[in-house]
């Protein structure tokens, strides 16, 4: 039974997933509508710029309002306020009677969409067993790519209307999971480890027997020894370290797992992904592809992307993280070298180049699963529950930065320079792709106190075993050390 009530919280959590994706897909066909257009009067590619910037800048005010706010209320109540405001926002989208409140309506989605991101996958990693944390913390993209494809198919259906049904219905339809959210929460179970850091033991144990136990005597003792380990590692980091708000950046170790997190959501943002689906109507546009049917390709890249990320959870706690990060970021190069070579030669005439050029669209979506997976599951899972929210704030926050810029001049560059663009990009995953092979420690079946183990840490003795199985032979062994540590304490 406690198995059951962690994958449904997981699963529950991701409808902020959902939300994010629907959220940043709907832009993508609401912008290239005909009723759109002309309601406001044929918006500029640097006013589309701005239309869809503002969600990224919202979002970065969201990781920020997390980062300082987080770890005081929980995890709980975070996904509670981020539901509201994103509620607020979309309502505001969908009733725009200018450019300047549709703005602000999407800069208010965005901090919503901010704070979810900053949290859920790290709540989803708190509340999860080692050998099931990366498919419920990847959840979060799974349930994006569906987000997407809900947005993709109703922006293509709903560009059938010849009214501003056409753009503000889709518009409207954000609201439902951000009221879903709200409802919802409040029957969910907070992050054990996090009643732990403020010292709420009675309602930790409780909380952890509901997750992960199993009503037998193993089960109770397999709870009652990851207690002790997330109550020892806490207690351990409290005696050897003052901890401030900017020990995240002094303490060396921390310091090395901030870089390695901001790293892999940067590299996330500077694969090409946010440009190739913001911006997908007009990419296909220069290629002389009808809006309703480009739009048509972006919904059916959208159903593949659910089946690649199916697969990218698959093998996440199967194969680890890193050699999946290595394969993606050389994939996403090559499909955007060729596509950008084949576009140097372009010929309007010839079906087959322009058949190819879209495949490879497709190309890098399969490849960009991993990676798209992994950016979330990766950071959520580095920090000690110290710095946890805050860490996970400060990546979050650099992807955020990173989209906002992109997303900003990415439409003059299109126009500008077309599909030579992706030379950029290619350059980026190029890079990345050796630094996640030279830098990138592997974290697949740790727990998450186990991970100062990897990082030089390690100031206790775990209980548990690497693959979540109890380590009794240890267990009179430990015992001296952390009397040691609670006495120092």
């Amino acid at each position: 039974m406690g198995h059951l009530v962690t994958w449904f919280s997981a699963c529950f959590l991701a409808i902020g997933g959902f939300l994010f994706g629907y959220d940043s897909g709907i832009i993508t066909s609401t912008i290239s509508q005909e009723t759109f257009v002309r309601y406001f009067s044929s918006p500029s590619p640097s006013t589309e710029g701005g239309i869809v910037s503002a969600f990224q800048g919202g979002a970065i005010l969201g990781t920020i309002i997390n980062m300082f706010t987080g770890d005081r209320w929980g995890r709980k109540w975070a996904i509670t306020v981020g539901s509201f405001i994103s509620c607020t926002g979309c309502a505001l989208q969908a009733g725009s009677i200018n450019i300047p409140m549709l703005i602000i309506g999407r800069f208010i989605a965005g901090v919503a969409v901010g704070i979810l991101t900053s949290v859920i996958p790290m709540f989803a990693a708190e509340l999860s067993l080692p050998k099931h944390r990366g498919i419920l913390s990847g959840l979060l993209q799974w349930m994006l790519s569906w987000g997407f494809l809900v947005a993709q198919w109703l922006g293509y259906g709903c560009s059938f209307s010849t009214s501003a049904f056409q753009w503000r219905f889709p518009l409207a339809f954000q609201c439902l999971p951000g009221i879903v959210l709200l409802v919802g929460i409040r029957f969910l179970s907070e992050s054990p480890r996090w009643l732990l850091e403020k010292d709420r033991f009675d309602e930790a144990r409780a909380i952890l027997q509901r997750l992960h136990g199993d009503g037998t005597p193993e089960g109770d003792q397999f709870v009652e020894l990851e207690f002790r380990e997330i109550q020892d590692v806490i207690a351990a980091d409290r005696a050897a370290t003052t901890i401030r708000w900017s020990s995240i950046l002094t303490k060396p170790t921390w310091r090395k797992r901030l870089l390695l997190g901001c790293g892999v959501q940067a590299f996330s943002a500077l694969s090409g992904i946010n440009v190739i689906n913001y911006f997908g109507p007009q990419i296909y546009k220069s290629l002389g592809i009808s809006n309703q049917v480009s739009l048509m390709i972006i919904g059916i890249s959208g159903a593949l992307s659910i089946v690649y990320c199916t697969i990218g959870l698959y093998i996440l706690d199967r194969i680890g993280r890193i050699k999946p990060l290595i394969v993606s970021a050389i994939g996403q190069a090559l499909a955007l070298v060729v596509n950008a070579a084949l576009s140097q030669h372009y010929n309007p005439d010839s079906t087959n180049q322009l058949r190819a050029m879209i495949a490879m669209n497709f190309v890098f979506y399969l490849f960009f699963a991993p990676l798209g997976i992994i950016s979330w599951v990766y950071p959520a899972e580095i920090f000690p529950v110290e710095i946890r929210n805050q860490g996970n704030s400060i990546t979050t926050f650099t992807n955020w930065t990173i989209n906002l810029i992109f997303a900003q001049f990415s439409p003059s560059a299109l126009k500008n320079i077309g599909f030579k663009y992706f030379y950029v990009f290619f350059v980026f995953n190029t890079v990345a792709a050796l630094i996640y092979f030279l830098f990138y420690p592997e974290t697949k079946g740790k727990t998450l106190e186990q991970m100062d183990e990897m990082f030089g840490d390690q100031m206790v003795e775990h209980i548990l075993e690497t693959d979540g199985v109890r380590n009794l032979s240890s267990e009179k062994n430990k015992a001296a050390s952390v009397s040691h540590v609670e006495t120092k304490v």
